[in-house]
């Protein structure tokens, strides 16, 4: 069933709008008022990356009088085989002023408002304040569960989507028409325990899919029209060529959106989300190496065993010479402390040092005392000592 367009009064358009905007203008759901309200839409899209890329620009192409845009991050190589927005030059630039370049490319009739901030607590209110709906293609659980919180608090729905290796999610979520986020996803998972893109990966194209059913879904709550995924949770298997549907509810207990909610002002995410690796209040900071300091001792005369915590897939890509290959599952499990010395020092390193860190902390929750995580991991070592292997 369809709901009231949560756009409802129109911008007039200029005649060059017009002819733009005419194959639009010709359905009759969509019409000249429709096509009127969509300019007069505020529509903020959080990420600029691989799902925020199809929904800024088909958004922009529709029509989406203006864009707010959310990103701190700056455009990287290994961002460009998904996040189509971006390019080689961009390389470097931040992803707001790259992706406001491209919106303008697509539409020169489009305002872009520019966030080039983390959105966190402090901020989250004052920025989603401002717009009609929310779409979120962010790829950490600490973000979703903030643009959740501050959008049932607002009274705004938000389209929300998630990818990783060649699956994808879709749905709306919108307190009082259906269920929220945490209705559905009421706890997050185990630190750790899902892999982000960075580590497990994705399927480029896939961020087509899932970013332009959010754009549909955008556009026809903005005009009230078709039957959006309000209490429908869209799951997509790309290697399939699947789409299935679950019906998802409302939860009355949902400690925010519920009949007596708990969650009555926004909280630190990160921390109610959790940290891997992270030390209880009765441990200290973790022990630590630069990469320097990691290559000063495998040089030595005793060196210490470097160990790899990373997956098959990121080890063909790049690896440091003599360091064994024991994936993080194996320290989760304990299976991985039958293979570690209990006489001879431990240095642990994976992309970035997050995964490593877990390890680190695992082994020595395990007794291990000679343990150390290398900070910055493989992507430290390739740029600052070895910058002949590909980064990813």
């Amino acid at each position: 069933m369809s709901t009231d367009p949560l756009v409802k009064t129109g911008r007039p358009l200029s005649r060059p709008e017009l002819t733009r905007y005419a194959r639009h203008v010709l359905l009759p759901d969509v019409g000249r008022d429709g096509q009127e309200r969509l300019a007069a839409a505020r529509v903020l899209v959080v990420g600029a990356g691989g799902l925020g890329s199809p929904a800024l620009l088909y958004l922009a192409a529709a029509g989406v009088g203006t864009i707010g845009v959310v990103d701190a991050d700056v455009v990287d190589l290994t961002n460009l085989h998904r996040q189509v927005i971006h390019s080689d030059a961009d390389i470097g630039r931040p992803k707001t002023e790259s992706a406001e370049a491209a919106v303008h490319r697509v539409n020169p009739h489009v305002t872009v408002e520019r966030h080039d901030v983390a959105l966190d607590s402090s901020n989250a209110l004052e920025v989603i304040a401002g717009y009609d709906l929310v779409v979120d293609g962010t790829d950490n659980f600490p973000t979703r569960y903030l643009v959740n919180d501050a959008c049932v608090m607002l009274g705004k729905p938000h389209v929300w989507g998630s990818i990783l290796r060649f699956d994808g999610q879709v749905s709306v979520w919108w307190a009082g028409h259906g269920p929220c986020y945490r209705c559905v996803f009421p706890e997050p998972p185990p630190p750790g325990s899902v892999p982000s893109c960075a580590e497990g990966g994705v399927l480029g194209v896939l961020c087509a899919s899932i970013g332009s059913v959010q754009s549909t879904e955008a556009i026809k709550l903005l005009l009230g029209i078709g039957e959006p995924l309000t209490g429908r949770l869209l799951i997509h298997d790309a290697l399939r060529q699947s789409w299935d549907t679950l019906t998802v509810r409302a939860d009355p207990d949902c400690p925010v959106c519920g009949t007596h909610p708990t969650v009555t002002e926004l909280i630190d995410y990160v921390e109610f989300c959790g940290v891997p690796g992270a030390a209880t209040p009765e441990e200290g900071d973790l022990p630590t190496v630069t990469v320097h300091e990691m290559a000063d001792e495998l040089a030595s005369g005793a060196p210490p065993l470097l160990v790899d915590v990373r997956g098959t897939e990121e080890r063909a890509i790049a690896s440091i010479p003599g360091a064994v290959a024991i994936h993080l599952d194996s320290f989760r499990s304990g299976e991985a402390f039958d293979e570690l010395p209990s006489d001879r020092r431990v240095l642990i390193h994976c992309k970035v040092g997050a995964r490593s860190a877990e390890a680190t902390r695992l082994a020595l929750r395990a007794g291990f005392t000679d343990v150390a995580n290398v900070e910055g991991g493989i992507l430290a070592y390739l740029r600052e000592i070895d910058p002949t292997q590909p980064e990813y």
